[in-house]
């Protein structure tokens, strides 16, 4: 007597009212990414400059933000909010561009390897390892155009910009130490903070729709109401990653500045250094701007991603409740 074999029930990862996510859906999210980060860390550069300042020299910039831009300005001109500008701009289009278009194609494809009840159940979960994996990725690129920034930012007489500033990093430096000092706690600052980003905006946007009956998938809802909860989900998720990759960021931004921390590898440099910093100030010294600058930029960042999405056709993933048919 033969037993007759199971056949495996196929996955069923989306509805038919999602998809196809192909190539050209990736690449649009990856452009949308790109777009995103590239506007809100552009306008947001002076707020930037002020805040890396703090950090560099809290014993000249040590009353704040608001007393920090009056002495930028009164020392060097209101040209020098926008020192930098150059690789801000460049470095996170292309960080946004695996950023988002990374996110996109890891969260779509682990729910269809798991398939939709599951993935509805582990969605959390699916949003930390789709931005973690995606964020190492985009911060290979990202950093030694973060690395320059820093670079310009400390030190405005080094170059006058960012194509200036390159080969003169790598005559002085070397690319690996002038480029990739700052490698490690880039991944500890950003890989933390991109999984927040985006762990805590998928969820924040789910309980405020639960909170108030928003259907985000529904057709009679309107683009305004779409909007606001991207941006209010984007403060409430930018204001808990800026927390969690602080003490990261002010290292960051130590460890580029010339002899710092030593002249050992860079886990030394950066021991040295945390050790010379405190933990009180590695977590506090700049945080109340850092707080405001990420806040809204991640809320800009949703925002405009959103956007360009509607505007290049491209329909958003999201997971499906299985239970009820409902969809975030």
């Amino acid at each position: 007597m033969f037993a007759l074999k199971q056949q495996k029930q196929p996955v069923v990862a989306f509805s038919g009212e999602q998809g196809p996510f192909d190539l050209t859906y990736y690449l649009k999210g990856a452009l949308a990414g790109g777009i995103c980060c590239a506007v809100t860390h552009g306008a947001l550069c002076p707020v930037d400059v002020v805040k890396t300042r703090i950090q560099l020299e809290p014993q000249v910039y040590n009353k704040g933000m608001v007393d920090g831009f009056k002495k930028v300005i009164a020392n060097e001109g209101v040209g020098a909010l926008a020192t930098g500008l150059g690789p801000t701009v460049v470095g996170y289009f292309v960080q946004g561009w695996f950023k988002f278009g990374g996110v996109e194609f890891f969260k779509i494809n682990l729910t269809s390897m798991m398939g939709k009840e599951k993935a509805w159940d582990n969605r959390v979960p699916i949003y930390l390892g789709a931005a973690a994996m995606a964020e190492f990725i985009a911060d290979i690129f990202l950093c030694p155009l973060e690395a320059t920034r820093i670079r310009l930012v400390g030190n405005p007489e080094y170059a006058s910009g960012l194509i200036t500033a390159f080969p003169k990093i790598i005559k002085d430096d070397g690319v690996i130490k002038g480029f990739y000092s700052g490698f490690a706690p880039i991944l500890f600052k950003q890989i933390p903070y991109t999984m927040a980003k985006f762990a805590v905006q998928g969820v924040a946007a789910e309980q405020i729709c639960n909170v108030t009956g928003i259907d985000l998938q529904s057709p009679t809802t309107g683009g305004g109401t779409k909007m606001a909860v991207s941006l209010t989900s984007g403060v409430i998720a930018g204001v808990a990653a800026a927390i969690i990759s602080h003490p990261a960021d002010t290292l960051l931004s130590l460890v580029n500045k010339p002899g710092a921390g030593g002249n050992g590898s860079i886990l030394s440099r950066l021991t040295n250094l945390a050790v010379e910093t405190g933990f009180v100030k590695l977590c506090l010294t700049g945080l109340g701007p850092r707080c405001v600058m990420i806040g809204s930029l991640t809320a800009g960042q949703f925002g405009i991603f959103d956007i360009v999405m509607e505007a290049t056709g491209a329909k958003k993933f999201h997971f499906e409740d299985p239970n009820e048919g409902e969809t975030h």
